[in-house]
């Protein structure tokens, strides 16, 4: 039952994820596509073939995003938080066995262990200093250059992802200590097989 929670909790964080990934993407080729058609409307190629369609193109008010740069900046750092949980669960890091392969099962288990409760830790220690930047960033009213957004909403949002990567992390620690200890499998993502 706890597996299911943390399996649905890490699967709504990734497609929130998604979400905020997609609005990223789709909001960056507005905003190249502005700007493309802002040049075009200031080149001299256009002005050249027709100066009525250049200054028609330009009086539209094409152009970048104003602050593109600044809400993906802040959508990345949520969306990275976002899919940990699930590249956590489902053990989707990357690894390098070179000589792994030739360590018997049991070592492997062990360093396997060792690893998750290593990778937790470093989670956790992220989260934590993750909420001290926030704290800052509210104390001192830190704002965008360019929207004037407070830069704390963004950290919150990368926090609060943050947490749930800290749970479905102690999860997965717990969960590959009491394989390893026991010798039973806690999720279906425990013990053999599982790479």
């Amino acid at each position: 039952m706890l597996h299911t929670l943390m399996e649905r909790l890490a699967r709504f964080m990734a497609i929130l994820g998604g979400l905020v990934l997609t609005a990223m993407i789709a909001l960056t080729c507005v905003s190249v596509l502005g700007r493309g058609l802002n040049t075009l409307g200031h080149s001299d190629l256009l002005k050249s073939i027709s100066d009525a369609a250049a200054n028609a193109l330009i009086a539209t008010g094409v152009g970048p995003v104003f602050g593109d740069f600044e809400l993906v900046e802040a959508g990345v750092s949520f969306t990275i938080f976002a899919f940990l949980p699930i590249c956590q669960l489902h053990r989707g890091h990357a690894t390098v066995d070179v000589f792994s392969t030739v360590f018997p099962r049991w070592l492997n288990r062990l360093l396997e262990t060792v690893w998750e409760v290593l990778l937790s830790a470093l989670i956790l220690l992220i989260t934590w200093r993750l909420f001290l930047g926030m704290e800052d960033k509210m104390r001192y009213n830190e704002t965008t250059f360019i929207l004037q957004f407070p830069i704390w909403w963004a950290f919150a949002l990368s926090f609060g992802a943050a947490l749930v990567a800290s749970v479905v992390a102690v999860y997965c620690a717990f969960t590959r200590v009491v394989d390893l200890v026991t010798g039973k499998r806690l999720s279906p993502e425990g013990g053999e097989g599982v790479h």
